[in-house]
């Protein structure tokens, strides 16, 4: 593991190294995720991509996620909680004020962007103003739907239940702040102002090789978003789609293999 200072903290960052000459990996983690997220099931899986498809790889947490330093716009919430201003913009400003800075720093161009959840909708702001050789998002989000904030309301229960081997016990082994985490993820997505939240017009804009992937059986969303996806892009004949049988909210959890191979068959003679 790395470190990098970077927007006035510490970044956790992780980099895997590959040949050179293609472009290297960048993997953006879900709401709730991390570096150490990424491996779990006994699967390393940003290793498993990079070494199937050859290439080097980046994998890092937001700020306030995982181990690197606190995000933006924190606050202490009125019952002493970590929390969070509900800032509906937040997946814009990670695609296109942090991710380029950061990108800069790294001397990367042209990236292939995969990402996951929050992640994925990341990937595809970036997508949508920078250039990338290719843009991979599972489980993506380009508008709230009302089976995403029932999902979210509950692991708000889940997490204020606690417990022993409850939500919040589970987060703890990947975040150092493990409350700051979760809130500043729960109370955005079940703020009033985020109803709105819709990149539909941004997604226009996307032209580069597209990757959408999503479990028939996912929690959080259903195929409505690559629907959207597919009648929003520029060019619908770089865009490639896996829709999995028996996979939830996480394909590369819930079916690892078939994510992996669909991963490594589109990247490959990409640049």
């Amino acid at each position: 593991m790395n470190w990098m200072e970077f927007n006035d903290m510490q970044l956790e960052i992780r980099l895997i190294a590959g040949p050179p000459g293609p472009a290297p990996i960048i993997f953006l983690h879900e709401g709730l995720g991390s570096v150490g997220m990424w491996t779990q099931r006994g699967l390393d899986w940003p290793q498993a991509v990079c070494t199937a498809a050859g290439r080097a790889g980046v994998v890092y947490s937001r700020g306030g996620y995982g181990q690197s330093g606190p995000g933006p716009g924190k606050r202490a919430g009125s019952d002493d909680r970590p929390r969070s201003e509900p800032l509906p913009d937040y997946m814009h400003r990670e695609a296109w004020e942090v991710l380029p800075a950061l990108l800069q720093k790294l001397q990367i161009d042209n990236p292939v962007l995969l990402g996951h959840s929050d992640g994925a909708t990341i990937a595809l702001l970036y997508t949508s103003r920078f250039p990338v050789s290719a843009c991979i998002a599972m489980a993506p989000h380009v508008i709230v739907e009302d089976i995403s904030i029932r999902s979210i309301a509950q692991a708000r229960t889940a997490f204020e239940s606690g417990g022993p081997g409850g939500l919040r016990e589970r987060l703890a082994r990947y975040h150092a702040d493990v409350e700051g985490a979760f809130w500043q993820w729960n109370d955005v997505w079940l703020s009033a102002a985020f109803r709105n939240f819709d990149i539909r017009a941004d997604c226009r804009r996307i032209a580069a090789p597209l990757l959408l992937i999503q479990g028939l059986d996912d929690e959080y969303g259903t195929l409505r978003q690559l629907d959207e996806i597919a009648q929003a892009v520029a060019q619908p004949s770089r865009m490639e789609q896996l829709r999995l049988a028996a996979c939830g909210h996480s394909p590369h959890r819930d079916q690892p293999g078939k994510t992996l191979e669909a991963v490594t068959k589109f990247l490959e003679n990409k640049p």
